[in-house]
């Protein structure tokens, strides 16, 4: 009697992150994202040269270019042509006219130098394996006294881990980004350990992190 042995090839893919992300989903996203606390905290207004670094879709990128308005611009910056594609059909569609949309590379947002008032990467940190040069590219993009933002939530069932098992879980510690922004020459850090619940779930804590190009 034959054996007929079958094989299972099991493909792992990476998380694309559409949830949260997609336009659908916008809306929903307001009730949990404390985005008027990072407006403050991070002093962008009407006339702001700001980046958006990992935009996706656009969720951030469209609440920055009502606030900074047509004296200011938002460079939103993906690594993929098609979520940029669809950013574009949003600005088109709220006839927004001061976003610049950027197809960047994974270790190079390719921003303008000495440019940005402020540059903020939220939820994309923990996704970037060469964190450091992007750093530099950053610092490089902002102005003197210019700010660099980031958001990013923990998962408190990692929270102790090391830091790959935490960007594993996409999730991220404060601790480990301040070491870094410290290391790429950033100065005057402010931290703000718990800002919000991210989709309002208690076991995944929103951080932020703002430091400055002297």
């Amino acid at each position: 009697m034959k054996h007929i042995v079958f094989f299972i090839i099991i493909i792992s893919l990476p998380n694309f992150g559409f949830s949260q992300y997609v336009e659908s989903e916008w809306e929903e996203r307001d009730r949990w994202m404390p985005l008027e606390q990072i407006f403050k905290l991070a002093e962008i207004k009407e006339g702001t040269q700001v980046a958006d670094i990992g935009c996706h879709e656009g969720y951030f990128s469209i609440h920055l270019a009502n606030v900074v308005g047509n004296e200011g611009k938002v460079y939103a910056v993906d690594v993929r042509a098609d979520r940029l594609d669809l950013l574009s059909e949003h600005l088109e569609a709220r006839k927004l006219r001061n976003v610049s949309v950027i197809l960047g590379d994974y270790d190079n947002p390719k921003l303008p130098k000495e440019t940005l008032d402020v540059v903020v990467i939220m939820d994309a940190y923990h996704e970037m394996t060469d964190y450091m040069t992007i750093l530099e590219h950053v610092k490089v993009a902002l102005k003197p006294g210019g700010r660099i933002i980031i958001v990013e939530k923990q998962k408190q069932k990692v929270r102790d881990q090391s830091r790959t098992s935490q960007t594993d879980a996409h999730s991220m510690a404060p601790k480990y980004v301040r070491k870094e922004l410290l290391s790429a020459g950033f100065k005057k850090l402010v931290q703000k350990s718990k800002i919000g619940f991210w989709e309002k779930d208690k076991e995944k804590v929103i951080w932020l992190l703002m430091a400055t190009k002297e």
